[in-house]
């Protein structure tokens, strides 16, 4: 089997690490035979410093399958955006104080400092400004920042999308306000050749209309020479749903969105409780012999 897992919100528990019990149940999975892969909008530099932390070696789909690396570090395929294209989008973001948004090159990610400046004080509100649910939100993106290998701050977002050597593959807008950010959706929409998607429903992610999770595991798969009905899933958001589609068997966290948790075949347990080693258990017990 091909094994493909998340990581926010899936593998990794609420530190943002990946615990042993997750760790073992993996190596078992590889012991056996079964080919480990992780499918994550990060960056392939903060994935891998994650394994390398708990010594383990997978191959990587990452900035939600724009990236595709092999574990021995080989680029087995890439879609980066037309900078062209998206800079009028992302020049109005900037000049929208009420919307956050993060720009993915290969091994970083940019954001405007008055923007994460902005993004702290919200998340110190009360309850009347912005709801207990959104600050933990909010609180959980910064966090999840400081674990990130790789965060760079700019005073604008024009020092990376004018200058060639910056390659762009991905770019994340958050917003409190919905209206703004469907307004984001809409121009992001009217570009050619883009994929947008999302992890929760205050954010969008946008990417190549060829990069998902779903075609990033698909091609491995197929380098791996494993059929699609041999391929399983786990994952807990909204950017997970391609590769549900594409997977003979899906397995969503206790934590997952309704969505994948409707059209899971299992639901393992909360990401901060080891949910990926109860649903290794799971998928390897029902699927011995095969």
């Amino acid at each position: 089997m091909l094994i493909a897992l998340d990581m926010d919100g899936t593998l990794l528990n609420e530190e943002g690490k990946i615990s042993p019990e997750n760790r073992e149940a993996i190596v078992h999975a590889q012991s056996l035979g079964h080919i480990v892969v992780i499918a994550t909008g990060r960056s392939y530099m903060d994935a891998e410093r994650q394994l390398r932390l708990v010594d383990l070696k997978c191959p990587v789909v990452s900035l939600n399958g724009a990236v595709v690396t092999l574990p021995d570090r080989t680029l087995a395929a890439s879609k980066p955006l037309n900078k062209e294209d998206i800079i009028p989008a992302l020049r109005w973001m900037s000049g929208i104080p009420e919307l956050y948004y993060e720009v993915y090159t290969e091994d970083n990610v940019y954001v405007e400092l008055d923007k994460r400046v902005r993004l702290e004080k919200l998340s110190e509100l009360n309850d009347e400004d912005v709801p207990g649910e959104l600050r933990w939100l909010l609180k959980a993106m910064i966090d999840k920042q400081f674990q990130q290998a790789s965060v760079t701050y700019v005073e604008s977002m024009e020092e990376i999308w004018s200058k060639d050597e910056y390659v762009i593959f991905k770019t994340l807008a958050f917003s409190l306000n919905r209206e703004l950010l469907k307004e984001a959706s809409t121009r992001f929409a009217a570009i050619p050749g883009l994929i947008i998607t999302a992890s929760h429903v205050n954010n969008i992610e946008i990417n190549h209309k060829d990069a998902n999770k779903g075609s990033g595991v698909g091609m491995l798969a197929a380098h791996y020479g494993i059929p699609a009905e041999q391929v399983a899933v786990m994952g807990d958001s909204y950017n997970d749903l391609p590769m549900f589609e594409m997977a003979g068997y899906r397995i969503a966290m206790e934590n997952a969105a309704p969505i994948l948790k409707e059209t899971a075949d299992f639901v393992t347990g909360n990401h901060a409780e080891n949910g990926v080693a109860e649903g290794l258990r799971h998928l390897l017990e029902n699927n011995e012999g095969q």
